[in-house]
């Protein structure tokens, strides 16, 4: 893969971020500005300080999306969407903007409010197509993740369930000591396991959950960045894939991969000089719109070799007190799923805390997380990874 990478060449200097929820009386534009002037003081800059800006978003068609509500003085603002990882792209293009040299500052921000628009999830209608792929809904298309991976793992359904439940419950509990997170209440493993279904074995609680949001990150060049605080933290990976989407059509394909996750996260770790991730990434922030998809993620990003991540569940390994805590802000699970704000929410986490700001969830002595962004079905998706540091080197 030719992919040479921009390792620590950018600096994030301020991060901002909205709590996500059901923002009833805020406005896309409200959303935005509380998300950008909260970038700003955290940077220590002001508003014309930023030379360029990139905006994440599935719901408007231009960047008088932001511009209006920001008054932005006559810059550049480019609107970007990649399903549901339109949020990292925004940051991915903006950090790329910067190495290169084009703007000295940037911000990427990402918002959505779904609470009122009557969608649930992607926002646009799905293009005109041959007619070879599936018509269900999200839901039903990644559940057919769980039996592939009970079945070829050799777990009986009801284990299976009680792995994917668990899964709900750890991130549950970490969103309980959010309080940016939609919702920030430990809920019962029984509840969990016995929520009403929704796509078999699926139920409510496996679910991420529909919300409102926004979130900032200004970016600059790494040289740069201790002129606006002692203590930035630094882009170690970029890594984007688009698929040949022939898993819908593939004999082989078989439900229990993602293989442009499996082709992000290796380039992102070729990027950053990882080499075993289960060992050297000290937290992530994953992609969990439904339960088996944290799962099957486990494996793809080489946390857990295959077939034995539904062990680490259970043993504990991915929980906040764990060896390798994954979603420690609550994930999806916590916050829902505001499509533009997402990757960008994810990205705050780590900012959070590899700067020692997450409160009750502070994991100790952080060096190196990651977040992780898909978008799709399974087969037939992009993915996003980055990995991201608090020193040079």
């Amino acid at each position: 893969m030719a992919s040479n990478g921009i390792k620590d060449r950018v600096a994030i200097i301020g991060m901002g971020c909205t709590r996500f929820g059901e923002h009833w009386d805020k406005s896309v534009d409200d959303l935005l500005i509380d998300a950008a002037y909260e970038a700003y003081e955290s940077a220590g800059i002001a508003p014309e300080d930023v030379d360029a800006y990139w905006l994440g978003t599935m719901g408007s068609f231009s960047g008088l999306t932001l511009s209006t509500p920001l008054k932005i003085p006559y810059r550049p603002v480019t609107r970007v969407e990649n399903f549901c990882a339109t949020g990292s792209e925004s940051l991915r293009q903006a950090c790329y903007a910067v190495a290169s040299g084009a703007y000295d500052v940037a911000m990427a921000i990402g918002v959505e409010k779904l609470k009122d628009s009557g969608y649930s999830g992607l926002v646009v209608g799905q293009a005109p197509n041959d007619g070879t792929l599936g018509n269900i809904t999200p839901p039903a298309s990644f559940s057919l993740l769980a039996p592939a991976y009970f079945k070829k793992y050799g777990l009986d359904p009801e284990k299976g369930k009680d792995v994917i439940s668990r899964i709900a419950w750890k991130n549950h509990r970490n969103g309980a000591r959010n309080p940016k997170a939609q919702f920030q209440k430990e809920v019962p493993l029984e509840s969990i396991k016995n929520s009403p279904k929704v796509a078999d074995p699926l139920g409510i609680m496996d679910c991420s959950g529909v919300s409102d949001g926004s979130a900032a990150a200004i970016v600059v060049r790494a040289e740069d960045a201790l002129k606006y605080r002692k203590d930035p933290i630094y882009i170690k990976a970029l890594s984007f894939i688009a698929g040949p989407g022939e898993g819908p059509m593939s004999p082989e394909y078989d439900f229990t991969t993602f293989p442009e996750v499996v082709a992000s996260a290796k380039d992102a770790y070729a990027q950053a000089g990882i080499k075993n991730p289960r060992q050297e990434i000290s937290m992530a922030e994953v992609h969990d719109c439904f339960t088996p998809t944290e799962l099957v993620l486990y494996e793809d990003m080489g946390f857990s070799p295959r077939g034995t991540a539904w062990r680490d569940v259970m043993d504990g390994f991915f929980d906040l007190e764990g060896k390798l805590p994954v979603n420690p802000d609550g994930g999806l699970k916590s916050f829902g799923h505001p499509i533009g704000a997402s990757g960008l929410r994810m990205m705050y986490e780590m900012w959070l805390q590899l700067r020692g700001e997450a409160g009750p969830r502070q994991i100790d002595n952080p060096k190196l997380g990651m977040t992780h962004n898909l978008g799709g079905a399974p087969g037939r998706c992009v993915s996003f990874v980055s990995v991201v540091g608090r020193s040079l080197g």
